[in-house]
C-alpha cells in the first residue's frame, strides 16, 4: 500500500524569512513559496506514523552546500549531487515521540524552485515532544518533553546528551523554549495541567535530585494552556487557555546570558475574550495579538485600543484553526498570517499593520449619515455610478416622496430633477448604466414612475433630455432594466398583470447633447393572482437564438416568455399587430407624442405575451427578489430563505399537447416549446428568510492576474447581459457549471453577506431589517470580491457602512474574509461516510494538442496522467461533498458543496453510468446520488460530471430529484408543541441499492428506532415513497447489504442483509417485494426474514456480501456474509442457499442460526462460519469488497487491514497504520493498468524518490504477496498455519469443526496443492507479460487518504 492523496488537519505552520511557507499535514511536510504569487512547490512524508505538531527553522542563514552543519550524511549528499551548490536551510520537524532534521533546498531550478531533503534518521524519544529549539552552531537541539523535563539532543548521532527535569514533575499541555547560545541560558515555560505557566531552567540550579526548581508562576487561568508565545522587545508573554481567554503577562527579560527568568512578580496586563471556543493558538507582534481557536476565526487584537478586536479573520469550515503562523515581516507595514484548519485548508493574508487599526470586525457597526438635505422624506436610493478609482468616486441617487431626484457626488448633494405633481406622494425609481456607441464614456439613465402609470425616464447628466413614457392607466408596481447591446430595456409592471416594456437608446449629438430613442414591445401579461405584479426579469438567449426573458413576480412564481412565442390576441391579426410597432424620439411633438401614446394603448389591447411556462409560487407568498443567469444557468431568490438553481429545457413530449390550445384566445405556437425546470434549492443559514439576490464568488486569482483582468472578464459576464449572449452558442456546446455565489439577505436587523457552503457571514451591517430601499458596492458586475459598502434609508435618513472618503482595506486583494486559498477545506469534522462515483478523463493532453506523434504506450501514460477519480463525502457538519482526485499528483478539487441535510450525514450510496466515452475512458458520469442521515432524513441527487475543457478541471452539475423525512407529517401538525412526540431522533444509519427500476430505485435503509425499512424513488415524479417497515430486529439497525442471485432458469431472486446491535444477521428474500413494488397500489405487508444468524457479541457496524454458484451436480450457491463489530472480531459466515427447482432440503438447523422461511421457497442455512476474534484493537468501523475473497477493514486504531477469505478461512494479508484519525468510512475498487504505464509509474515512483516528494512514498506492501509466494511453499503452510491459530472452530449440522488446522490436512489436499503450484510455475515460464491490477482503498475520518494497492498477476492465471 502507498499514499496516493491525504486530507487530514494542519497542525503546524512557519514562515521562514518572508519568503516561504512550511506546512505539516499529517506525517507530511510541504513547503509553499510565497513570491511573486502564493503556490505550493513541493512536500514530502518526514514522520512515519505521528503528526507534524512543530517546524523549526535553523536561525541560520541560507548557506551553500558544500558548508553545510550537517554535512555528516555524505550519503544524502550524493544523491542530490546536482544540487551541490544550491542554498538551503536547516528544518527540525517534530511531532509524537520522534524529531527529523529535514533540508530545504532553494533554487534548484529557479528561483521558486524548492526541494525538500531528509537527513539522517528519525529519531525516537521516550516522552511527548512539545517544543524543539536549534542552540547556536546548529550541532544540537533543545528539546521540551511533556513531563516537565527538557534534553539537549545530538543531531549527528540521535542521543541525549543532558535531561534534566523540573521539581514539579507534573504534566505540560504546552510548552516554550527560549535559547539563545547554550544550553545554560536556556528557559522553558511551561503551561502545566494546573491551569498555570512555570518557569524554570534546564540548565539552572538543581537540588540533590538533579532537578531544577520552578523560577517563576504565573495563574490566572481556568482552563489548561494550549500555546505559548513570547515578544522579546517588549517583554511579554502571552497565554491561549481552554477557558476561551488570552492573558498577556508583563514577565521582562527571558533567556539570554545566564538564563535570565525576568521580573520577580510578573503581572497580567490585559485579559482578552472573543472567541467563541476553546483557544488552540496565540502570537505576538510588535503592534497587536493573533488568536486563534475553535470556533474557525482568528482575531486581531489592538495593543494600543485596550485589547479590542480590531479584524476578524474566517476561511475555514467547521472544526475550527488549528495552527497559526505570523511572520517577522521585513518592516513594521506588513506582514504575513497563515492558518490551519481542521478541515485540511490553509489560508494566507497579507496585512499591513499600519493600516489594522482603520480596519472593523466583519460585523461593522459604525455607521455614517450622510445628511440628507433635500426636501421630503427620502423614499428610494440607488448607486448610479461605480467609479473606476473606487468607492469614493461613486455616486448615488435618492427619490423623495416629493417626486423629486437628487444626487450625492464628491461629498456634495444636488438636485437633479423634479417631478410635476403626478409624482408626488408615491414613485419608484431605478437606474443604469450604458455607453452610447458615439462614446466611450459611461452615461447613468434614470427611471421614475407614479401612481397614474406615467414613467419619465432621463439621462441623469442631462435630466432635460428626458422623455415621458406611458404604462396603462394605473399604478407602476415596480421598474426593471435590462442591458441589451448598445441599448437598454426598460419593464414597467402596471396594473392588471400588464407588463409594459421598451427598447431605449441614446444618441451623442455633435453639441454633445443627448436624443432618447424609444421602441415599444409586447406587453406581458401575468397570471392572474393576488399580488399581480413584476419584481424581477432576466433576458437570454436560447441554443436556437429566440429571445426569451425569465421573470418573477410578487407571488412568488417563476415565469418564461418567448419573444413571438405565444400571442394573445382580442382583435387584429398579427401583421396588423406588429406593424403598429412605432419609434419616437425627444424630438417628436407634444401633439405626435399624444397620438403615439394613443395609439400605443390601443396596441396593448391587441399584442400580450403570455409566459410558456410558470413554476407557479415556487418562492412562497413573498415573492422573487432577483433573477440573475451565469454560464447558463439561472439563479432565482426570494423571501422564503432560498436561492433556486434552475434552466430552461424542452418540454417533455407528452406536455406538447396541452400547450396547442388555449382558452383566452387565440395562440401562436412556438417552433420549440420550451420550459423551466428547477434544478436544486439552497437555504441561507437558520432566520435568514428576506434573501434579496446573490453574487458570485470571484475566483481566488494572483493580484498580478487581477489586475490585468479586472474589467474585462465578469464585466463581460455578469455587467452586460446581452455582451454575454453574443458567445452563448459558444457556452451552449459545454456543460452547464453551478458557480460559487454567496447570499444577500436581511438576517434579523442585520443586512447580511452569507457563504452557504463555509457557513458564515461576511458581511453584516445593522441596518435595521428589511422593508428599505438599499445599493451594495460594488455590485454592477455582479460578483462578490470579498469586500463592500452598503447605503440604505434608516427613517428619513441615508446612511452608508463605510464613509464615501475611505476606500474598504482589504489586504493584498484577498477579500475580508477569504485571504488566499493555498489549499481548500474539505469537511470541519468528522466523514463518516463515502461513496466512489466513477473515473472520468480529461481530453486534449499536450502531447496531442501540439500535433506530435505520439505511441499506444505514450498515449496510455498521458490518459493515465489526466484521470480523476470522482468520490461523494458525508460527514457531521451535515454537508455532503463532491471530490475530484487526482491519484498521481495527490491534487484535490472541490466541484460541489450540498447543504440541505439538517443534521449530520451518516449514509451515501449512488448508482453510476459513465455518459460520454467509453467505459474504460469515460469522459463524463450521471449518477443518481442518495445520502441519509440525521432526523430521518433522506435526499436524491441527480449529479453530472463532466470535463471542463475550459478550466481543464472536473465541473459537477447538482439536479435535486427528490427529499424525504419520515415526520414530515409532524411538522405540518398544528398546535405540536402541545403533543409528545413518540420517536423524535430516528437516524437512518446506512443505505443500499436493491433493484434498479427504470424511473428510479428500490433503497432499504437501517434505522436507529430497530426497523429495516424499504423506499421506493421515483426520478421522473420527483417523489420518494415508503414502501414497508419491519421492526423485526427491535433493536437498532446498523449495517444492511444486499445480493443478487440466479438459478438455473435465470430467474433473479434478491436477498437483503441487515444487522443490528444485538450482534445478529438478518436474511431477506426481496424478490417479491421488488418485483411487485408499486406506490400507486396498496403497500405491500413486510416480509419475514428467511434466517437469523448470530455473528458478534455486540453491534454489527458493516456488511460485505458476495455470492458464488455451486455446479449443477451440487445444486444452488454459495453466499459469504463479511461483518465486523463492536467487539473487535471479524466473522465470515458462509450460507447454503438452495431454490426451489433443485428438489434439494434443506439440513438441520444448528444453534448458530433461526431458519424462518416457509417451505417451498428459498431454502437457507449457514454452512461454515468463522471468525478472528482481535482483528481490531478496537472497533471494526467499516469493512468493505474488493474483489470476490479479499476485503478490506478499517477501524479506529487507524489501521487499514487487508484479508483473504477462502475455504481454509480468513487469511491476514497486510496492514497499514493510516494517517486518518476515527476512521469511519471505506470505499474501494480496482482499476487496470497497462504495462507501459506500469514501467511509466515506476520511473516516476524512482523520480519522486530522488526528488524527495512524499505523496507515493509512505509506505508499500504487495496486496497478494502470499500469492506471489507459492513457490516457497514453505512460507506459505507457515502463513496458514498462524491464520489457523487465529481462527475460531465452529461445529456445523454433521459436528465438524468448520476450520481445521493445517496439520490435519489429507494427503490429497496436499497433493492437489502441489498440483497446483506446479501448473503456475510453468505458466509463470511461459507468459511474462502481467498486467498490473490497482486496487484502491479510500479511508475517511477526520480527513480522508487514498491508498494505493499494487497487484501483479499473470494474465494467464487469470485466464484460468
Amino acid at each position: 500500500m502507498e499514499t496516493a492523496a491525504l486530507v487530514a488537519p494542519v497542525t503546524a505552520l512557519e514562515f521562514l524569512h518572508d519568503a516561504f511557507l512550511l506546512t505539516g499535514e499529517g506525517p507530511v511536510l510541504k513547503a509553499y513559496s510565497l513570491h511573486p504569487r502564493p503556490k505550493v512547490c513541493t512536500s514530502l512524508t518526514v514522520l512515519q506514523h505521528s503528526r507534524i505538531h512543530g517546524i523549526r527553522p535553523s536561525d541560520q542563514a541560507a548557506v551553500p552546500a558544500q558548508s553545510s552543519a550537517a554535512g555528516v550524511h555524505e550519503k544524502d549528499k550524493n544523491e542530490l549531487s546536482p544540487i551541490a551548490q544550491a542554498n538551503f536551510h536547516d528544518l527540525a520537524v517534530f511531532g509524537g515521540k520522534v524529531v527529523r532534521l529535514v533540508r530545504l533546498h532553494v533554487g534548484l531550478q529557479g528561483e521558486d524552485h524548492l526541494q525538500l531533503e531528509m537527513l539522517g534518521h528519525l529519531m525516537e524519544l521516550q516522552d511527548w515532544i512539545l517544543d524543539v529549539r536549534w542552540l547556536s552552531g546548529g550541532k544540537h537541539l533543545c528539546v521540551a518533553l511533556a513531563h516537565n523535563s527538557a534534553l539537549l539532543l545530538d543531531i549527528f548521532t540521535g542521543s541525549a546528551l543532558v535531561q534534566r527535569s523540573c521539581l514539579e514533575g507534573c504534566l505540560l499541555y504546552s510548552a516554550l523554549l527560549l535559547v539563545q547560545e547554550s544550553w545554560v541560558d536556556t528557559v522553558l515555560v511551561g503551561g502545566t495541567v494546573f491551569n498555570q505557566l512555570v518557569l524554570w531552567r534546564p540548565g539552572g540550579g538543581k537540588d540533590n535530585n538533579n532537578k531544577a526548581p520552578v523560577e517563576r508562576r504565573l495563574q490566572g487561568h481556568s482552563g489548561v494552556i494550549f500555546k505559548i508565545s513570547y515578544l522579546q522587545e517588549k517583554g511579554w508573554l502571552a497565554s491561549a487557555s481552554d477557558d476561551r481567554s488570552i492573558r498577556v503577562w508583563v514577565v521582562g527579560a527571558l533567556g539570554g546570558s545566564g538564563g535570565k527568568c525576568g521580573d520577580l512578580e510578573p503581572a497580567c496586563l490585559m485579559v482578552l475574550y472573543g472567541h467563541q471556543a476553546r483557544v488552540f493558538s496565540v502570537c505576538l507582534s510588535p503592534g497587536k495579538v493573533y488568536s486563534a481557536g475553535e470556533d474557525g476565526s482568528c482575531l486581531v487584537w489592538d495593543w494600543t485600543g485596550g485589547g479590542k478586536v480590531v479584524r476578524t479573520l474566517k476561511g475555514h469550515r467547521a472544526g475550527g484553526i488549528r495552527a497559526l503562523a505570523v511572520s517577522k515581516g521585513t518592516s513594521d507595514e506588513e506582514r504575513w498570517v497563515a492558518t490551519g484548519g481542521a478541515d485540511g485548508g490553509v489560508r494566507l493574508w497579507r496585512i499591513k499593520e499600519s493600516e489594522e487599526s482603520k480596519m472593523e470586525e466583519v460585523v461593522t457597526e459604525k455607521l455614517t449619515d450622510l445628511r440628507f438635505p433635500g426636501q421630503g422624506m427620502p423614499k428610494a436610493v440607488r448607486i448610479a455610478a461605480e467609479g473606476k478609482a473606487g468607492w469614493s468616486q461613486s455616486n448615488l441617487v435618492v427619490c423623495t416622496d416629493l417626486g423629486i431626484v437628487y444626487q450625492y457626488s464628491d461629498g456634495q448633494w444636488g438636485q437633479v430633477w423634479q417631478g410635476s405633481p403626478e409624482f408626488q406622494s408615491y414613485c419608484v425609481m431605478e437606474t443604469i448604466s450604458i455607453i452610447p456607441s458615439e462614446s466611450t464614456a459611461k452615461l447613468h439613465l434614470c427611471a421614475v414612475g407614479n401612481l397614474s402609470g406615467s414613467i419619465f425616464v432621463f439621462p441623469i447628466s442631462q435630466p432635460q433630455s428626458g422623455i415621458l413614457l406611458t404604462g396603462g392607466s394605473g399604478k407602476i408596481h415596480n421598474l426593471i432594466w435590462q442591458n441589451v447591446g448598445e441599448s437598454v430595456c426598460l419593464l414597467a409592471s402596471g396594473s392588471e398583470g400588464l407588463v409594459y416594456r421598451w427598447f431605449i437608446k441614446i444618441h451623442l449629438n455633435e453639441d454633445r447633447s443627448l436624443d432618447l430613442s424609444v421602441k415599444p414591445l409586447p406587453s406581458f401579461l401575468l397570471p392572474p393572482c393576488a399580488k399581480r405584479w413584476l419584481t424581477a426579469a432576466v433576458c437570454l438567449l436560447s441554443e436556437s437564438q429566440e429571445v426569451l426573458w425569465v421573470c418573477g413576480d410578487r407571488r412568488g412564481s417563476l415565469l418564461l416568455f418567448q419573444e413571438g412565442g405565444k400571442i394573445l390576441q382580442k382583435r387584429g391579426d398579427d401583421r396588423e399587430a406588429a406593424e403598429s410597432l412605432v419609434t419616437y424620439t425627444r424630438g417628436t411633438s407634444d401633439r405626435e407624442r399624444l397620438d403615439v401614446t394613443e395609439q400605443q394603448r390601443e396596441n396593448e389591447d391587441k399584442l400580450k405575451l403570455l409566459p410558456l411556462s410558470c413554476l407557479f409560487g415556487v418562492h412562497g407568498k413573498q415573492g422573487v427578489t432577483s433573477l440573475c443567469e451565469y454560464q447558463g444557468l439561472l439563479y432565482s431568490t426570494g423571501r422564503d430563505g432560498c436561492v433556486r438553481v434552475f434552466r430552461v429545457r424542452p418540454k417533455a413530449p407528452e406536455n406538447l399537447e396541452g400547450n396547442r390550445n388555449n382558452s383566452t384566445g387565440k395562440t401562436v405556437e412556438s417552433k420549440a416549446p420550451l420550459q423551466l425546470e428547477v434544478l436544486r434549492v439552497q437555504r441561507a443559514c437558520k432566520g435568514m428568510e428576506w434573501l434579496e439576490r446573490i453574487l458570485i464568488l470571484k475566483p481566488e486569482t494572483p493580484e498580478e492576474e487581477e489586475e490585468e483582468e479586472e474589467g474585462v472578464e465578469f464585466s463581460e459576464e455578469c455587467e452586460n447581459h446581452y455582451e454575454t449572449k453574443r458567445n452563448l452558442t459558444e457556452k451552449a456546446e459545454r456543460r452547464e457549471i453551478e458557480a460559487r455565489f454567496v447570499i444577500v439577505g436581511f438576517h434579523a436587523v442585520h443586512f447580511v453577506v452569507w457563504d452557504p457552503v463555509r457557513q458564515e457571514r461576511l458581511l453584516a451591517v445593522p441596518c435595521g431589517g428589511g422593508h428599505r430601499s438599499w445599493g451594495l458596492w460594488p455590485s454592477l458586475k455582479g460578483v462578490w470580491p470579498g469586500y463592500g459598502a452598503l447605503v440604505f434609508i434608516k427613517q428619513g435618513s441615508v446612511l452608508v457602512s463605510l464613509p464615501p472618503g475611505e476606500e474598504p482595506n482589504w489586504p493584498g486583494k484577498a477579500g475580508v474574509t477569504g485571504g488566499w486559498g493555498l489549499r481548500e477545506g474539505v469537511h470541519g469534522r468528522g466523514i463518516g461516510c463515502v461513496c466512489r462515483l466513477g473515473r472520468i478523463e480529461g481530453t486534449g493532453n499536450a502531447a496531442e494538442t501540439s500535433g506530435e506523434v505520439i505511441n499506444n504506450e505514450a498515449r496510455g501514460v498521458e490518459r493515465e496522467k489526466n484521470q480523476w477519480e470522482i468520490v461523494v463525502t458525508g460527514g457531521e457538519d451535515t454537508s455532503l461533498t463532491v471530490l475530484a482526485i487526482h491519484p498521481n499528483s495527490g491534487n484535490i478539487k472541490v466541484l460541489s458543496v450540498i447543504t440541505d441535510h439538517i443534521s449530520s450525514v451518516r449514509t451515501v450510496t449512488a448508482v453510476t453510468r459513465p455518459e460520454a466515452g467509453t467505459e474504460k475512458h469515460p469522459q463524463s458520469l450521471s449518477a443518481l446520488l442518495l445520502s441519509a442521515g440525521g432526523r430521518a432524513q433522506m435526499q436524491c441527487y441527480r449529479l453530472l460530471i463532466s470535463w471542463d475543457g475550459q478550466r481543464e478541471a472536473p465541473s459537477c452539475q447538482v439536479i435535486q430529484v427528490a427529499g424525504h423525512r419520515l415526520d414530515e407529517q409532524w411538522e405540518r401538525r398544528r398546535n405540536r408543541h402541545k403533543m409528545v412526540k413518540m420517536d423524535p431522533e430516528t437516524r437512518y444509519m446506512s443505505a443500499v441499492v436493491v433493484d434498479e427500476e427504470t424511473d428510479g430505485l428500490l433503497l432499504a435503509l437501517a434505522c436507529s428506532d430497530g426497523a429495516v425499512r424499504l423506499f421506493s424513488i421515483s426520478e421522473v415524479k420527483h417523489q420518494i415513497f415508503l414502501l414497508w417497515e419491519s421492526y423485526f430486529h427491535q433493536r437498532c439497525v446498523l449495517s444492511v447489504d444486499t445480493c443478487s442471485l440466479d438459478d438455473a432458469k435465470g430467474n433473479r431472486c434478491k436477498l437483503l442483509f441487515s444487522a443490528a446491535t444485538d450482534g445478529r444477521i438478518a436474511v431477506w428474500n426481496l424478490t417479491e417485494a421488488s418485483s411487485s413494488a408499486d406506490a400507486s397500489s396498496d403497500a405491500p405487508a413486510p416480509p419475514i426474514p428467511c434466517l437469523s444468524i448470530s455473528a458478534h457479541q455486540s453491534g454489527v457496524n458493516s456488511l460485505a456480501v458476495w455470492a458464488k454458484k455451486l455446479g449443477q451436480q451440487e445444486g444452488g450457491c454459495l453466499v459469504t456474509v463479511a461483518s465486523g463489530g463492536d467487539d473487535g472480531q471479524l466473522t465470515v459466515s458462509v450460507i447454503r442457499v438452495m431454490f426451489p427447482e433443485d428438489g434439494k432440503t434443506s439440513e438441520p438447523s444448528v444453534p448458530l442460526q433461526t431458519q424462518l422461511q416457509p417451505p417451498k421457497q428459498l431454502q437457507l442455512h449457514v454452512h461454515t462460519q468463522s471468525c478472528i476474534p482481535l482483528a481490531h484493537a478496537a472497533p471494526l468501523t467499516a469493512l468493505k469488497l474488493l474483489r470476490q475473497g479479499l476485503i478490506v477493514s478499517t477501524s479506529s486504531d487507524q489501521r487499514v487491514c487487508l484479508w483473504k477469505v477462502g475455504i481454509k478461512g480468513i487469511e491476514h494479508k497486510g496492514a497499514l497504520c493510516s494517517h486518518v484519525a476515527d476512521a469511519a468510512g471505506l470505499a474501494v475498487w480496482e482499476g487496470q493498468v497497462t504495462q507501459g504505464e506500469e514501467e511509466d509509474e515506476e520511473a516516476k515512483t524512482r523520480s519522486d524518490r530522488l526528488e524527495s516528494k512524499p505523496e507515493n512514498a509512505v509506505w508499500r506492501l504487495n496486496v497478494y504477496q502470499a500469492e506471489l509466494e507459492m513457490e516457497g511453499k514453505t512460507s506459505r503452510r507457515l502463513k496458514d498455519e498462524d491464520t489457523a491459530d487465529k481462527t475460531e472452530p465452529v461445529e456445523t449440522e454433521t459436528g465438524d469443526t468448520v476450520c481445521k488446522s493445517h496439520d490435519e490436512k489429507s494427503g490429497k489436499e496436499n497433493q492437489a496443492e502441489a498440483e497446483v503450484v506446479s501448473e503456475r510455475e510453468v505458466n509463470t515460464c511461459e507468459s511474462r507479460i502481467k498486467a498490473e491490477t490497482t486496487g484502491w482503498v479510500l479511508v475517511c475520518g477526520q480527513g480522508f487518504q487514498l491508498l494505493r494497492l499494487r497487484n501483479s498477476v499473470d494474465k494467464s492465471e487469470k485466464k484460468s
